[in-house]
């Protein structure tokens, strides 16, 4: 039975995977951690993950980024894998979950969909055969409320993209500052805000006379909390490293 810090825990991520947990027999959530400290699910809910007193197998982060110092300072102090499902991190907070990754388990990853990490595979695998021979740009569709641009999902795709590419690229978000053509070496990367539209994911690569699109559709925020829910289990016990849902698939 794994057990589960939950940060965010009534966010709404937070509640989709509260009730992923509870249909589940294999883990449970021991506390919660939320600026709104009601315990809204059973479990005891505190204002800072310091305060936990429950003991726990696995630390999920559903939260903020300006969470990130005190939950990579408590996965350390008590040797517990964290599992950081939020967005929107600085470069600066890469470093510091790099760094942490040394002394404990930390798993990151810029989504946590079945889905889109097998739309990563075929992103990569179409810039393989694509070459220098397509324009490639990606377009995020998020809700109104979403805060980050781009999402951190788009970005995950260009470097994937990127890295299998035979130049070295450029990422362009924002062409109306400047009227010029587009430049051989961009991955164009675009956001829309709207509604509620949970997530959608569209790699673009145009060519001459032909357009390969690959999509990926979120129609609820399970699919996010089912993939956290499988990596905590999958990180328990997991010694210091830098993990991420490539682990998790790989090992299913």
């Amino acid at each position: 039975m794994t057990k589960i810090i939950l940060c965010g825990c009534n966010g709404k991520m937070g509640a989709a995977m509260t009730g992923i947990v509870g249909e589940r027999s294999d883990c449970e959530i021991v506390a919660g951690v939320d600026i709104n400290t009601t315990s809204l699910s059973g479990y005891q809910v505190y204002a800072d993950i310091a305060d936990v007193k429950e003991t726990a197998d696995a630390i999920v982060d559903f939260s903020h980024p300006a969470a990130l110092d005190s939950i990579l300072a408590y996965a350390v102090d008590k040797q517990i894998p964290a599992i950081l499902c939020t967005t929107g991190y600085s470069d600066g907070q890469i470093a510091q979950i790099k760094e942490a990754s040394e002394k404990v388990a930390v798993f990151h990853s810029g989504n946590m969909s079945l889905g889109i990490n097998l739309l990563m595979a075929l992103s990569r695998k179409a810039a393989q055969i694509l070459g220098d021979s397509f324009d490639v740009e990606i377009i995020e569709k998020h809700h109104n409320r979403k805060l980050d641009a781009p999402s951190g999902t788009a970005l995950m795709l260009a470097n994937a993209v990127s890295e299998e590419l035979p130049y070295e690229s450029r990422y362009e978000y924002d062409r109306h500052s400047v009227r010029r053509k587009r430049e051989k070496n961009e991955i164009g990367i675009h956001s829309v805000r709207g509604g509620t539209i949970v997530g959608v994911h569209e790699v673009v690569f145009a060519g001459h006379d032909e357009i390969v699109t690959l999509t990926h559709t979120a129609q609820s925020r399970g699919v996010f909390a089912s993939g956290a829910v499988n990596a905590a289990i999958y990180m328990t016990g997991k010694p210091a490293g830098l993990y991420d849902m490539g682990d998790v698939i790989e090992n299913a």
